[in-house]
Order: C-alpha cells, then structure tokens, then sequence
C-alpha cells in the first residue's frame, strides 16, 4: 500500500504570502480592506480541496465484509460528485464518478468508495490519472475479479480560460480484471450508468 503525501513544511505564514504577491500580480492592493483577509481564507480553502495529500485512500478500504452469503454479483455505486482541481492551470474540476468492483469473497461498505474517490480527487490532478488511480486502489486492496471505475467531468481551465468551450464535459474510464476481459460484464457495468456503448475497455 503507498503511503500518503505528507504535507511540505512549507509555513502558513509563507503560503500567505504569495496569496499576497499573486493579488500583486494581477494588479490588486493586498492592503486594502476587502483583500486584508483572502490570503487567509485562500491557505484555509486550499487545506480543504488538497486534504488528499495527507491521507492514503486505501486505509477507507481496510474494514471490509465477508459475511456476504456468498454474494458475487456485481457491485455498483453511481454517482459520486467530487471537486478536484487541474495540476496544469490549478482550475476546478466537478464531476461524478462511477465505481463498480465484482467481489470475491468479501466487501466493502459503499461509504468507502466514495471516501476513496475524495481521497484522490482532492489533490492536484488529471482526469486519466484519476480515473486509473482510483480503480488500483480498489483492486489492489480488496483483490476483486474485476474493478470498473469512469468519470465524467467539467474543466474549469477549458470552461473559463483558452477556447471558452462551456457546456463540455470529459469521459475517461479504467477498466481491470473481468470488467476488461469480458465484454458482457462491461456492458452491464455501462448500462447500469447509463452509458452503454459509449465507453471502451482501457
């Protein structure tokens, strides 16, 4: 299991300051009255939308199940928002994610998944990254026959910066094990998401 990314020893005090030095920059008064306070409210923003960095998502998937009477259907949570955040233009991304896994002989309560998801969507990151990051996750810690995981996401640096393109979103999907292999496991996977036919094995 990877061990989490600890937080640099970089102070509040510092990271203030170039709060302070960025209003600077796009030629803003740090002094004046309605910015006296943003530096603070911007390092206090950024503990929350980065908190991924000092957690390992997988530790959410330690606590698992196996009185399950021998279940091995198909496990599907649809529908997970998050917020995330662009690693090139440091711009939001919003988006849901969709996570199904096919157990073997134990499971995890649907909480986690979610938590998992927050856990590595609130770093600085790529969609692909995300997507791929999120489904070994679960495979190597509960060890399914298969994991399925796709995102559909909104780019602010595309909605509100370059080509303007608003109403846009990107699909990315990972798919390991039987969800991979078997092409009738992928698509039941896909039609309980609602995008059947629309997504290919990766």
């Amino acid at each position: 299991m990877s061990e989490p990314n600890h937080p640099t020893d970089v102070t509040r005090e510092q990271a203030e300051d170039a709060v302070r030095t960025l209003l600077r920059w796009a030629g803003e008064d740090p002094s004046r009255e309605g910015l006296l306070d943003t530096p603070k409210r911007v390092v206090k923003a950024y503990r929350d939308w980065f908190a991924g960095y000092a957690e390992d998502p997988g530790d959410y998937l330690l606590r698992t199940f196996k009185e399950v009477e021998g279940y091995d259907e198909m496990v599907v949570l649809r529908d997970i928002e998050f917020e995330s955040h662009c690693e090139h233009h440091m711009a939001p991304i919003i988006g849901r994610a969709h996570v199904g896994y096919l157990p073997t002989n134990r499971v995890v309560g649907i909480s986690k998944l979610a938590r998992v998801v927050d856990g590595f969507a609130r770093r600085f990151q790529v969609q692909e990254k995300l997507t791929a990051e999120i489904a070994h996750c679960i495979q190597e810690n509960l060890q399914p026959a298969g994991v399925a995981v796709v995102i559909d996401a909104s780019h602010e640096c595309m909605t509100t910066r370059g080509v303007h393109k608003r109403g846009v979103s990107m699909v990315t999907s990972q798919m390991l094990g039987s969800f991979r292999d078997d092409a009738r496991t992928r698509a039941e996977f896909l039609e309980f998401i609602g995008l059947h036919g629309s997504v290919r094995s990766r």
